[in-house]
């Protein structure tokens, strides 16, 4: 194995963002020998970091509640099952406070650091990388990989340049379009088409759109005569609705809304509740505890009030009319409207702070052990690049942390291939 001129294990991590990141300070770590550089495209390192949870940094998760890593990882759950045995999300939450980030857990499970500042994540990384000798050199884009014949690999950078190492890590996460990928492709490497995985749905219904602002949480959504649902808090927006169980709902549903060109049927159960006999039954208990009030002014299961006038509006009810003036029949129509109100989808949104990708390198084409290239040895995979993809909540940058650090400490193994 060809080293550098002072005999040192050279290591190229493409891509500066968390998983690159955590690959270049893991693998520095496992071998403070080894010569590591990071190669960033843009100016900027760890911009995506910079920006998620709206620029307070949601690193990761408490898990709670999840007991199938599948309800979180619509593509890649065996593999992060695997991977979290060695770095899960316990560890990566001792390795930030270990190195000075004191992080605080929402009653959600998402994990925050406590400054509340997507910057404590970012600095922490780059100074802990500096302080350990990485080099990062921003602004090189790297354009193709060659396989040489004594195992080493020459890095082909726009430009005409090139430069040979030891070992190189993939980690220039999700690419939107297939061209972005296709040096790996070329390399004999399988692809999964990407498309997008974390998006808002549009709605046709202006109506709907009018109450811009309003947040009901919790409420499921699901798609129609199909198994895709999630749960959580839904916003309107002026194009239509966002929140974390419409993000959750079209990462789950991501290749199935790509094939239907965006265009379907969703049903919200704004009360979270599916048993129709229960909602049933407090809607009968408003009506008995509250005859002579007005329908508009008791909103039951503690719905916003914009979004009950809008039910009632939508169903031809009157807000002034009595609790006790309704009849069965419109009670029935209240709980199908409550537990399986239809809209029609006209497209996605674009979710341009955090754009997740679900496809890239197929997880066959890899040892799940490792995460090193199965064709094309001393080649190595993290983050999303990978056909990992994750709903919102901390999960993909979780995925990022662990798929990192498994590359991290292999990389810098003096055998990496075995």
């Amino acid at each position: 194995m060809k080293r550098t001129e002072n005999g040192m294990l050279s290591i190229a991590i493409i891509g500066g963002g968390a998983a690159g990141f955590f690959a270049a300070i893991t693998a520095k770590e496992h071998n403070p020998d080894a010569e590591v550089t990071i190669f960033e495209r843009s100016r900027k390192v760890l911009a995506k970091v910079e920006i998620s949870g709206g620029g307070r940094c949601n690193l990761t998760n408490s898990f709670q509640g999840v007991s199938d890593m599948k309800q979180v990882y619509p593509r890649g759950d065996k593999l992060m099952k695997r991977l979290f045995k060695s770095f899960g999300h316990e560890d990566t939450c001792s390795w930030f406070e270990s190195r000075g980030v004191t992080l605080v857990t929402q009653d959600d499970a998402c994990v925050f650091p406590r400054s509340q500042s997507a910057l404590s994540i970012v600095n922490c990384l780059v100074d802990h990388a500096k302080a350990l000798g990485v080099k990062i050199r921003t602004g090189c884009k790297i354009v193709g990989i060659e396989p040489l014949d004594d195992g080493c690999l020459r890095l082909q950078l726009a430009g005409g340049a090139s430069e040979t190492f030891c070992r190189v890590a993939v980690a220039t996460g999700g690419s939107p379009r297939m061209e972005g990928l296709q040096y790996l492709a070329d390399m004999g490497h399988e692809l999964v088409p990407p498309v997008p995985a974390l998006f808002t749905f549009n709605l046709a219904d202006p109506s709907f759109k009018a109450l811009m602002g309003t947040v009901a949480d919790p409420v499921t959504v699901s798609i129609p005569e199909t198994k895709f649902r999630s749960s959580g808090a839904l916003l309107v927006t002026h194009w239509g609705a966002s929140g974390p169980a419409i993000l959750k709902l079209s990462s789950l549903a991501a290749r199935w809304v790509k094939a239907h060109d965006y265009r379907f049927a969703i049903a919200v159960n704004w009360v979270n509740e599916t048993n129709q006999n229960k909602v049933g039954e407090m809607l009968a208990s408003i009506i008995k505890n509250n005859a002579q009030k007005q329908l508009g002014t008791i909103h039951p299961f503690g719905l916003p009030g914009r979004l009950w006038l809008y039910l009632l509006e939508k169903l031809a009810l009157p807000s002034d009319r009595k609790w006790g003036e309704t009849g069965k029949k419109t009670v029935n129509k209240l709980v199908e409207t409550l537990t399986n109100d239809i809209y029609q989808v006209a497209g996605k949104g674009s979710f341009r702070d955090e754009f997740v990708t679900c496809g890239g390198v197929a997880l066959s084409n890899v040892n799940l052990n490792t995460l090193e290239s199965k064709s094309c040895p001393h080649l190595f995979f993290a983050g999303e690049v990978l056909d990992i993809d994750a709903v919102t909540g901390g999960f993909n940058l979780q995925a990022a942390w662990t798929t990192g650090h498994t590359v991290g400490k292999n990389i810098a193994l003096d055998d990496a291939s075995q």
